[in-house]
């Protein structure tokens, strides 16, 4: 077979017919559906960068005249994220063990590799990138199908979906604009800064998901319970708003129509077809409370405070550390939406730092943690800074600095009470 076009037309069709046989002859679940769709994003992610790799360390290289991006053909890619993405979730229905799934694959795929000749010609050492292949792609992209076919790892499963949404969502496709970014050096620093703060809200919005609702944003693999804590407090759409923001931003700043557009699009379908989507079945499983919901959150444009509707929390804080009640009578001051503040003496369990929880269990933080949580009730504003406060390394460095100013942990006086007074409630 050393057709160029015949070797190509094999590549693609072939994984995209065996597919379809495979999703004919088994229905596949909603979760299998979900299982394949995750897996089949792993391998398109990751499979043009390690050919790009393969390319770079003479592995193999491609020869091939129209449908390439970088020098690799598309139909090549599209073939073998197939072949190890949703093929393999659909035609087995989880009953081969991992690892024996893992060795059929791989060796179909040294049996095949050598016949895509002239299209790719295998180098020396090309072995070695099969193996980088296997352990990059392959295996991930099938572990995490079997995690979300039987819904476990839940945070390995949204941190995966939002790794794959910002590259296939955003990355990759200013990668293949290639905005100008005037300014230099500088202005790319100010331009990440800037996208930082839009990011920052599909980020936490993923982060509640799996936390508050135990699900990803995976259509899917939904959230099992409806989510109007952190973001969605302000918001009924903050992961769409997210990325069309950064769109807007980037366009403003480059210039550029193209990412204007793509600013556009995205409004588009999330004001579109995703909320015709995502509306009905929220309607169909919450009922009363979606339509509450969706009735005092906006789609696109934030509150200023949080929906009064919110799930509902205790802040615990020491009245006899002079600083900490008087941070919590600050708190106070300011009227927290859906918060209860109530004396750190009075908690269940001996506490030794300010501690935060909510009443259906799903969330408890302590020290910053808890302060970031806490400022999601008062305002937009704090709530931004609270949102950045929870980045796993910012929130470490201001613990330690705050630890270091003497506001650390430290014994408080344990007199539980069978019922909590409600010091503050809004």
């Amino acid at each position: 077979m050393n057709d160029p076009a015949l070797v190509r037309a094999a590549c693609l069709f072939g994984p995209a017919i065996a597919t379809a046989v495979a999703a004919g002859l088994r229905p596949p679940a909603r979760r299998t559906l979900a299982a394949a769709i995750v897996a089949t994003a792993w391998n398109a992610v990751w499979l043009p960068a390690l050919n790009l790799l393969a390319v770079r360390a003479g592995w193999w290289t491609f020869h091939a005249e129209g449908g390439t991006a970088a020098g690799i053909p598309v139909d090549l890619l599209i073939g073998w994220s197939v072949l190890w993405g949703a093929l393999p979730v659909l035609a087995d229905g989880g009953r081969i063990r991992l690892p024996l799934l893992v060795a059929g694959l791989a060796w179909l795929d040294l049996a095949v590799m050598p016949f895509a000749a002239p299209v790719v010609r295998l180098g020396a050492d090309w072995l070695v990138g099969e193996a980088a292949a296997v352990a990059a792609a392959l295996v991930p992209g099938l572990l995490l199908a079997r995690w979300t076919r039987r819904a476990t790892h839940l945070a390995l499963r949204a941190g995966a979906q939002m790794l794959l949404s910002a590259v296939l969502m955003f990355a990759l496709p200013i990668a293949l604009v290639r905005p100008h970014i005037p300014g230099g050096t500088a202005g790319l620093a100010i331009t990440v800064q800037l996208l930082a703060v839009p990011l920052l809200l599909g980020v936490i919005a993923v982060r509640e998901f799996a936390e508050r609702g135990g699900g990803t944003p995976l259509p899917y693999d939904p959230p099992q319970r409806l989510v109007t804590s952190g973001p969605y407090a302000y918001v009924r759409n903050p992961m769409q708003l997210s990325v069309t923001l950064s769109y807007a931003l980037l366009s403003l700043i480059a210039l550029d129509w193209r990412l204007l557009a793509a600013a556009a699009t995205s409004f588009a379908y999330g004001a579109g077809l995703a909320d015709w989507h995502e509306a009905a079945g929220l309607r169909d499983a919450h009922g009363e409370r979606w339509a509450a919901y969706r009735a005092g959150v906006r789609a696109w444009l934030p509150r200023l405070r949080p929906w009064s509707g919110t799930a509902t929390a205790r802040l615990y804080v020491a009245e006899s550390c002079g600083p900490c009640s008087r941070f919590g009578r600050w708190v106070a001051r300011r009227h927290p939406v859906a918060l209860e503040l109530v004396p750190a003496e009075h908690h269940p369990r001996p506490l030794r730092r300010m501690t935060y929880e909510t009443d259906d269990g799903a969330v408890r933080a302590e020290g910053v943690a808890a302060l970031a949580r806490m400022l999601g009730h008062l305002h937009l504003g704090w709530a931004v800074l609270g949102w950045l406060l929870v980045v796993p390394g910012v929130r470490w460095f201001a613990q330690l600095c705050v630890d270091a100013l003497g506001a650390g942990p430290r014994d408080i006086p344990h007199r539980p009470q069978a019922q909590p007074p409600a010091a503050t409630t809004h």
